[in-house]
C-alpha cells in the first residue's frame, strides 16, 4: 500500500497505523463484495481500532472508501512505475499496461477487485494509473507514436477497454488471459494509429515479471 515517510514520532506513528488499517479494512471490504453499507463499527473491528478512533481520521464512511479506491489505484500506478522503468516507446508501455493488468488478476486480486468494482469513476482522475497513462499517451501524441487526438477522449477509450478487460479476468477465469490482454493491446495499439505489423509486434514483447 501507497505509503509517505514514516512519522517521527510515536503518536504519529499510532496514528498513521490507524489510519492505515481502516484504508486496508474498506479495501478488502471493496474487493470482496463491493458493499459500502457496512456499518463504522463493522469496518473498525475489521480494522481492529476503537470504534471512536474512526472520527479521528474520516469524517464519512463515503470519505473513508473513496480514501480506499485511491490508494489502491495509486498502488497500481506504482506498481507500473517499478516494472516498466527503462521502457521509452509509449506504444510499448500502453501494450504493457494491458498485458500486466491481466497477470495482476491473478498476483495481485484484492488490488484488482477494487479497480474492477470502482475503476469507472476514475477514468479521469489526477491520481493512480490515469495520470500516467494520460502522460503517454501525449508523448506519443507529441512524438508522432500516435495519430493526433484529443489524450482525455483516447484516455477514455483505454480506461474503459482496461477494465473490460479486468472484468473478463475475473467473469471468465478459463480465458487465457494472456493472450487476451495482448489481443487488446494489439487493437488499442492499431486505434491509436500503429500499423497492424508494429502493433503485433509491440503487444508481445517481452515483459518483467510479477511479484
Amino acid at each position: 500500500m501507497p505509503t509517505s515517510a514514516l512519522p517521527s514520532n510515536r503518536f504519529e506513528r499510532r496514528r498513521a497505523e490507524t489510519r492505515g488499517a481502516l484504508v486496508r479494512a474498506a479495501r478488502q471490504i471493496l474487493a470482496e463484495s463491493g458493499d459500502t453499507s457496512a456499518s463504522i463499527q463493522a469496518i473498525a473491528e475489521r480494522a481492529d481500532v476503537g470504534f471512536g478512533s474512526f472520527y479521528n481520521h474520516f469524517d464519512s464512511k463515503a470519505e473513508l472508501f473513496e480514501t480506499a479506491v485511491v490508494d489502491a489505484l495509486e498502488e497500481f500506478g506504482q506498481a507500473f512505475d517499478e516494472r516498466l522503468t527503462g521502457i521509452d516507446d509509449p506504444a510499448e508501455l500502453v501494450a504493457a499496461g494491458f498485458r500486466l493488468s491481466a497477470r495482476m488478476a491473478d498476483s495481485h486480486p484484492e488490488l484488482m477487485q477494487v479497480l474492477r468494482r470502482r475503476g469507472l469513476g476514475h477514468i479521469h482522475s489526477d491520481n493512480g494509473l490515469a495520470r500516467r497513462a494520460l502522460r503517454d499517451l501525449q508523448v506519443g501524441i507529441d512524438s508522432g507514436r500516435f495519430t493526433a487526438l484529443d489524450p482525455v477522449v483516447a484516455l477514455s477509450a483505454l480506461g474503459g477497454t482496461l477494465l473490460s478487460l479486468v472484468e473478463l479476468r475475473f467473469a471468465r477465469p478459463e480465458v487465457d488471459g494472456d493472450e487476451a490482454a495482448a489481443n487488446l493491446a494489439e487493437m488499442v495499439l492499431r486505434m491509436l494509429g500503429l500499423s497492424a505489423d508494429d502493433a503485433h509486434e509491440v503487444a508481445r514483447r517481452p515483459l518483467p515479471d510479477l511479484d
